[in-house]
């Protein structure tokens, strides 16, 4: 994993903010607020000057516990919601001279169907439940300008048998599938236009042990295979550590830490980071 190449997607002081604000907490120079939220007007900074890079074929873990602001920040990179200032730039995308969170609808479009896939922590956000799971690699496929019924079978037909569900079941919905099963459909989906960018929200969350196992295997596996970049949320650093090169510790919608796994994990620095990785010995 070496840094010569440039990066596949730079983001600069991501800001992502719930409320308006007030005297109180409106300048983030004499901001004081409750962990992330201001008393006096109830705005809840989800995501405060996030900065990172993350270059290709690399695998970033972003660790906090929950209401950090890891699922918020992977919403915003995704367009599910609005940033509330800050830039991110796509080497794929006009050569990584644009900032995506200033592009028309239309664009934004272009970049979620074409260039990242995500999976979320709860299926239903990432499937129809109600479609066959062919059905739901075609939506992606179609979202993205596929029109050919015959080639968009055969990529359904290939992703599904990549992330193991038996042929036989391809024409069936989601909703008949475990959780697991579930978690693997939606990778398939989120791999359907070949993006160069993954994002994992809490992929393996309420799967049991051996289930979290497989699917993990499985996104290494892909991950190796495919050469793709990913950003990989956790709370769990068992995870990060199976998986993640880098790692990005938040907390309170702040970047704590960040540094190569390993030497997180062995040397960490922050107080809250010791605490975590305390907690995992």
């Amino acid at each position: 994993m070496s840094h010569i190449a440039s990066p596949i997607m730079r983001v600069n002081r991501l800001n992502k903010q719930f409320g308006a604000g007030c005297e109180h907490c409106s300048d983030p120079a004499s901001r004081h607020l409750d962990r992330n939220y201001c008393r006096s007007c109830g705005t809840v900074y989800s995501c405060q000057d996030i900065t990172f890079d993350l270059y290709p074929g690399e695998v970033l873990g972003i660790v906090g516990e929950s209401g950090s602001g890891k699922s918020t920040l992977m919403r915003c990179l995704y367009f599910d919601q609005e940033v509330s200032g800050g830039e991110a730039y796509l080497e794929p995308y006009k050569d990584g001279g644009s900032n995506m969170f200033l592009e028309s609808s239309q664009q934004k479009k272009y970049i979620r169907n074409h260039l990242m896939g995500k999976v979320y922590q709860n299926p239903v956000l990432g499937l129809r439940m109600g479609f066959s799971s062919i059905g739901n690699i075609a939506e992606k496929m179609i979202a993205a300008g596929n029109r050919r019924v015959a080639a968009m079978e055969a990529r359904g037909s290939e992703l599904l048998e990549r992330v193991h569900i038996p042929v036989y079941r391809m024409k069936e919905a989601p909703k008949n599938f475990s959780g697991g099963m579930q978690q693997r459909v939606q990778i398939a989906k989120a791999l359907s236009n070949n993006p160069p960018i993954l994002l994992l929200d809490e992929v393996t969350t309420g799967l049991d042990l051996s289930v979290q196992a497989n699917v993990l295997d499985l996104i290494k596996h892909l991950q190796r295979e495919l050469q793709i970049s990913m950003l990989l949320v956790s709370h769990d650093l068992g995870v990060i550590r199976m998986l993640a090169d880098r790692t990005m510790v938040m907390l309170d919608g702040r970047v704590v830490e960040q540094g190569l796994t390993d030497q997180i994990l062995e040397d960490p620095q922050h107080a809250y980071t010791q605490q975590l990785v305390h907690s995992l010995l």
